[in-house]
Order: C-alpha cells, then structure tokens, then sequence
C-alpha cells in the first residue's frame, strides 16, 4: 500500500511547498521538485536519484506509479487540491518527484571526447535564456556547459521548464570565471568570447580544436577578465538596427558554426 496525502496543511505538502518556491531551502536540503512524465524520464536517463514520486490517479495512473516503486521510489497518491498546490504548471500530467540535487563542481567535469566542444555562459540570470542555452547545447549535443559565475539556482523550477528537461540530461557545470579559465587553459582549449567590439568575425575562425564558446548577458555583455582571456573575441554581423540579439540564438550561431566545421573537416 503507498501512502495517501489530502489536505494541504500536511507537513510534507509543506516541506514540498518550500522547494518548488524557495532556493534556499533546495540548497539546503539538496532536494528539488521535478513535474511531468517527459521531465521525469530525462532525470532518470540523466542519472538522477528520484527520492518521492507525488501522483494525482486521475491524471497520472495507479499501476504507472506502481511500476516506479520498483526502482525504490517512494509513492504517494495526493488530492487536486495538493496536486495544484505543488504543480508548477496547470498542463503537468498529474506527477511530481522529489528529486536528489547534483554538485555539478568543475571537478565533475569528465571530458569524454579528445577534441571536446563546450559552451561557457558568464552569469546568465533569466531562467527563460538559461533554459534555451541548455536546449541549444543539447541540439548540437556539447561536452557540457558551463555556468560561469553563477547567479542562478540550477532548479528553479522556470529553468526546468524553459530546458524542457535538457538541464537533466546535459552536463552542467558552475564555477567561478576564474576556475573556468585556469581549467581551460589547463586542457588546452581556444576560447572564443563572444563580443560587439575590438572582435573578428566568428565564421573567419577555426573551431576544429578543443573549443569553449563563451557568451555573457544580453544587457552587459562579458566582463574583461572573458575578453582577456580569449584566444580569439569574436562578433556575429549585425545587419538591422538594434546590435544585440537573444543569447541563446547567437550561441546556437556559434555553436553549430563550429559543429558545421567539425562534421565536414
């Protein structure tokens, strides 16, 4: 028999509460909150320990969160009322995880390729940028990306959406710039910052070495310590009126510029 919970004011609808809203407590805890079948099967491929599978029968079956208990998986069947306390979004098919946190240390970082390809975004804040950066990375299928001078908690809950579960199944990374660039230099990759000025065109460059392409935010672009410590700063060809455009795109531009040489070398 699994464990039934109706009423909101249950302490562990609580506790649940606490980590779909508040980063501290993830941290704290080392817990988070994953919502949706597609989520759910990503985080399991991605080698993440489910601790708790929440369910709501009419939306999520009975003998689908039976054949979970299986793999040592808490279940717990919730009411509506719990269910659209803790759910994130109103489309979610009934499920929620209580899922174990990774560390995600630079020292993780286990490069299987010997010409690896890898994405460098320096203190990114919008979880929505976050999100499509890791769908970008996916797309071209990166080594890893890295999360320099992090500013967001990797399990925000908009993240985990705006990847569509792609933060689970990519390697991500968070250290500080100055960690990132001695272990670069380290394994000897070429850096190519990504800025407007003092920059050469991107395509111009040769990306058939170890590569890290490294983008900042949209408002203030990358910081000195990123523009000094690149092999090449390179720009993308701006021909409309404004001189900026989404992160993530010009990253993808990058990215698969790279991949485009690597895949016809």
């Amino acid at each position: 028999m699994h464990k039934i919970i109706s009423s909101t004011q249950n302490s562990l609808v609580k506790q649940f509460v606490l980590l779909k809203e508040k980063s501290r407590e993830r941290k704290k805890s080392n817990l988070f909150l994953i919502e949706g079948k597609r989520e759910l099967s990503l985080a399991i491929k991605g080698g993440y320990k489910i601790e708790t599978l929440l369910f709501f029968p009419d939306l999520f079956s009975e003998s689908e969160a039976k054949a979970m208990s299986a793999y040592g998986i808490e279940i717990i069947e919730i009411s509506k009322e719990v269910f659209q306390k803790l759910a994130h979004r109103d489309t979610t098919e009934g499920v929620i995880a209580v899922v174990k946190s990774k560390t995600h240390q630079l020292e993780d970082l286990k490069l299987k390729s010997k010409n690896p390809l890898i994405l460098v975004a320096e203190a990114p804040e919008k979880p929505g940028n976050i999100g499509a950066l890791l769908r970008t990375a996916d797309a071209a299928n990166v080594e890893a990306v890295v999360i320099a001078n992090p500013k967001s908690d990797l399990y925000n809950p908009n993240i985990i959406r705006s990847s569509i579960g792609c933060v689970f199944t990519t390697e991500v990374i968070m250290a500080s710039s100055e960690d990132v660039i001695a272990f670069l230099k380290k394994y000897n990759f070429k850096i190519f910052s990504a800025i407007l000025q003092e920059s050469e065109p991107y395509h111009l460059q040769d990306y058939t070495l170890p590569t890290a392409i490294v983008v900042g935010t949209e408002a203030t672009g990358l910081t000195q310590e990123w523009r000094d410590a690149a092999t090449k700063n390179v720009s993308i060809p701006m021909q409309g009126v404004i001189d900026s455009m989404n992160v993530s795109v010009a990253a993808g531009i990058l990215i698969f510029e790279a991949k485009r040489q690597r895949d016809f070398k």
